[in-house]
């Protein structure tokens, strides 16, 4: 057993293995407390931007990544009818960063990696069957009551990072709420092995109409040259089993591309999509990081990667609080910090990406292709919006800060 001043992780995904690699790399005593028996395949994310590939690459987890990846330098915004309307290069980025392209690898695979260099590390544990259903603190302590298969038990530390996900144990045992809104939509995730790439779409497209919308990505996929995955809107009030059939995915495949079907289908899911912050990231000695902290629309792909760097800032900032370098208003400043970007730049782009997407308005639809347009074709204007889209901005100003 860890020491009392070990730090707690309650949750492994993603955000919360990131979290504790680079606390335990720092010398921080971690444990990290899972309620699923292994790791979660998650795959509704799979989208690594420049600024998260370096923060991963100081890690030793970047490079992994590419060999599991697909790079995606281009991106492009289409009209169902019209087809594209601008085509952007991240590659304008090149001055700004290592890495001027999207990375598309799903983050379980990501996962895995952190997960295999976190428990290498002599003072770190990670704890399958271990939810984490409540929570006390005291001045110097907190104590999570865990649920596991032999019953429950409490585990104390110095302090404990939530990122259960978006249903949170820990913000709820904690009363700290979840402002914001859930989408009327839900989101069909349907992959196929069929190319798209043939028919002129990018390795990332966004296909606006007013009705269905549609995200396409190409993804890796196991055995084979790469998958295709689609998400756009389906009824929420259809059980999984109606909204998935097989007639109503191949219908809404031929909308994308008539003509190409019948379409190998190789994942099917729906879910419902909210945009939602905490009120507070910290509350006593308990932080709250990626999906138990924010949690927003997957359109500009900020989720995942908003969630990364929560974890790496705040370790940054807990272990030198830990070896009693700064107190803890560091903590509170970082709280503050992350959760003004999230309110401000991933909630309001991500809204304004769905938005623009599903426009009815004829003549507001016209004007923002031509603004789409335009700003494609000015290189300082497709820059600077580059680098606010692909999150750049916000970590350069928040590293200046």
């Amino acid at each position: 057993m860890i020491e009392r001043a070990r730090v707690l992780v309650a949750g492994a995904g993603p955000a919360g293995l990131v979290t504790a690699l680079c606390l335990a790399r720092r010398g921080v005593p971690v444990t990290v407390l899972e309620a699923e028996p292994d790791l979660a395949e998650d795959l509704r994310a799979g989208t690594f931007h420049p600024p998260t590939l370096e923060m991963l690459d100081e890690l030793g987890v970047t490079a992994e990544l590419h060999a599991m990846g697909l790079i995606a330098r281009t991106w492009q915004f289409r009209d169902r009818t019209a087809g594209v309307v601008a085509e952007f290069d991240l590659d304008l980025l090149r001055n700004d960063t290592r890495y001027p392209y999207r990375l598309h690898c799903e983050q379980f695979k990501m996962a895995r990696v952190v997960y295999e260099k976190l428990v290498a590390l002599p003072h770190a544990e990670v704890e399958f069957q271990a939810r984490v259903v409540d929570v006390a603190q005291s001045a110097d302590r907190v104590t999570a009551t865990v649920e596991t298969p032999e019953g429950q038990r409490t585990e104390t530390g110095a302090w404990l990072v939530g990122a259960d996900g978006g249903r949170s144990a820990v913000r709820k045992a904690v009363g700290v709420e979840f402002e914001g809104f859930t989408w009327p939509q839900a989101f069909m995730v349907v992959s196929t092995p069929y190319d798209f790439g043939s028919h002129g779409f990018a390795h990332a497209s966004y296909i606006s109409d007013p009705e269905r919308w549609c995200a396409v990505f190409k993804v890796p996929g196991e055995g084979r040259s790469g998958l295709w995955r689609s998400a756009s809107p389906t009824d929420p009030e259809l059980p999984d089993e109606v909204a998935l059939a097989d007639g109503r995915v191949q219908e809404r495949m031929e909308w994308l591309l008539p003509g190409r079907g019948p379409y190998e289908i190789v994942h099917r899911r729906s879910y419902r999509v909210h945009q939602r912050v905490a009120t507070t990231l910290r509350a006593g000695r308990v932080l709250l990081i990626g999906d138990a902290a924010h949690v927003n629309n997957p359109l500009g792909g900020m989720g995942l990667n908003s969630g990364v760097h929560d974890g790496v800032t705040l370790a940054e900032t807990l272990a030198r609080v830990w070896r009693g370098e700064e107190d803890d208003a560091a903590l509170e400043a970082w709280a503050a910090e992350r959760r003004a970007i999230n309110v401000e730049y991933v909630q309001a782009l991500t809204i304004q990406n769905k938005r623009t997407i599903e426009e009815r308005d004829p003549e507001v639809r016209r004007q923002r292709h031509d603004e789409m347009r335009r700003l494609a074709e000015d290189p300082r204007r497709a820059r600077d919006y580059l680098f606010r889209t692909s999150m750049l901005a916000t970590c350069r100003k928040a590293d200046a800060g």
